[in-house]
Formats: C-alpha cells, structure tokens, sequence
C-alpha cells in the first residue's frame, strides 16, 4: 500500500467524525507563515483548531514573492490581520546553495527555473529578515502584529525572536 492508498483510508475515518463547514475567513484573525517541514504540527504546537488560522508552508518558511500574494489575499480578502513567522531548528535551508540546485536542475532539464531558492547560514538572521520583509510589505494593509517565533524540533519548545 502506498502511502496516497494511506491518506485516502485515513481520510474516510476523519470524513465520518467531521464537525461541519467553517467560516473561509480564519476565526483568529491570524495567518501563520512556516516551513513545510513534516516534523512542524501547527495544531499541536501553537494550539490551533481547523479553521483558526490561514497557514502558508513553503521551504524554509521564507516570505517570497508567492507567500507575500497568498498574505495580501488572507488580509484583504479573508479579514486577517496578524502575522506569525515560524522557523525552526535544523532547517534544511540552512546552509543551501541555490546556485547550485538551480544549476543542477538546469543540466538536468535544459531550463532555468523562473523561481530562486534562497538560504540561509543563520536562522535568527532570516527569522528577524523574514519579519521585516513582511513589516515592511507595501501590499499588506495590517504590518502592526508581525512577530517571530523559532520552533525546536527537538523539544517542541517555541521561542519569540526580537
């Protein structure tokens, strides 16, 4: 069985025990920016329920351009207005060469990718980077509630970053 074949069964489980439609705009008023890290469980961690809070995930937890469009539509379009950043320890960013992958993905298949893969050798340096980028983003009409969190993935501890 694959681990799809997994999902789907699981799925119907969830599917006999859910609670019913929410509203499409976050109760909490909140968008959480993170990795897509498989050790990070938002629910468990920050106390979240469905429906709660938008959640972005991509690598590294970086505000790229693709973040910052789906952040300007959770503001304006679903009503949310702050922001939390969550890094995290033993990030696979970290220390990644985006001039090597996007050379190695161009030998491989004779394009360039349109998009950069940015890293990072310090993770309190992005995390602090990160939230400026978002405080200072000209498209978010709510840039007051911005903060930083880093999440151990050891302990589950979160810790602000100033």
């Amino acid at each position: 069985m694959t681990a799809i074949d997994n999902i789907a069964q699981a799925n119907t489980r969830y599917a006999a025990t859910f609670p019913g439609p929410r509203s499409r705009h976050p109760r909490l008023k909140l968008t959480v920016i993170t990795c897509m890290d498989s050790r990070l469980d938002l629910f468990g961690a920050l106390g979240l329920e469905v429906g709660d809070a938008h959640l972005i995930r991509n690598a590294g937890g970086i505000p790229t351009d693709d973040v910052l469009r789906s952040l300007a539509i959770s503001q304006r379009a679903m009503g949310t207005s702050e922001v939390v950043l969550a890094h995290h320890t033993e990030c696979g960013m970290a220390g990644f060469d985006d001039d090597a992958f996007r050379a190695e993905l161009e030998a491989e298949s004779g394009q360039a990718p349109t998009w950069r893969v940015p890293g990072f050798d310090d993770v309190y340096d992005d995390l602090r980077r990160s939230v400026e980028t978002v405080r200072t983003c000209p498209w978010l009409p709510n840039r007051d509630h911005v903060r930083g969190f880093l999440f151990d993935v050891a302990t589950g501890v979160l810790h602000e970053v100033s």
